[in-house]
């Protein structure tokens, strides 16, 4: 099976003086109905020195050798700075190797960000469910309090919601997508979602 990484939401526990990575298994179990070993990245490795000279993330994709990548969702953008710092150097490794990439929520917002797009406030967008029209036409469920404020350079919309925010985004030139849904969290996962992961995974 070819290697999918994941990155993973912070969680801090005060009370315990610890701060944790987490992922929701259903994500993994998603990754896997598609075809792929899902392998969860740990946040921090970038702020670990290796031999004083490269950090512990250039190690670790050079051991697991990805074969896509995959942005979970979590956190807001400058809530967790090594979390932020390993996505943007997920994506700077896979625009170097062109890899495959799938935005999952924050994850779109995060392509975005890297790409020189910016966010803003959205209502109507937590707990509820789209339908959207464009490329993509399906129903999805809504879980975000920030939408893109307009399409990134070297990116096309996919889809929007009824009120005309984009819900997913795919660049002209790389392998890579952003979804606002969360495929994870339906019930039973969409047909359309295992299939259009398994197409971009395996371009």
């Amino acid at each position: 099976m070819k290697v999918v990484a994941i990155s993973q939401r912070v969680d801090a526990f005060p009370e315990r003086g610890e701060t944790r990575d987490a992922l929701d298994q259903r994500l993994i179990a998603f990754v896997l109905a598609a075809g792929f070993l899902p392998v969860p990245v740990p946040n921090g490795l970038c702020l670990q020195t290796v031999d004083g000279e490269r950090d512990a993330l250039h190690d670790w994709l050079n051991t697991a050798l990805p074969h896509a990548i995959v942005l979970s969702g979590g956190n807001d953008i400058g809530e967790c700075p090594a979390r932020d710092l390993t996505e943007s150097r997920l994506l700077d490794h896979a625009s170097s190797y062109r890899l495959p990439v799938l935005g999952i929520c924050r994850g779109m917002q995060m392509i975005a960000h890297w790409s020189g797009g910016e966010l803003k406030p959205v209502t109507g967008h937590v707990r509820t469910r789209h339908q959207l029209s464009g490329k993509i036409v399906a129903e999805v469920n809504s879980y975000h309090g920030l939408a893109l404020a307009g399409c990134p350079p070297e990116f096309e919309v996919l889809a929007r919601s009824e009120d005309g925010e984009i819900e997913a985004i795919r660049h002209f030139s790389l392998p890579w997508e952003g979804w606002m849904w969360h495929p994870e969290r339906e019930d039973v996962f969409a047909a359309h979602d295992v299939h259009r992961l398994k197409q971009l995974f395996c371009e």
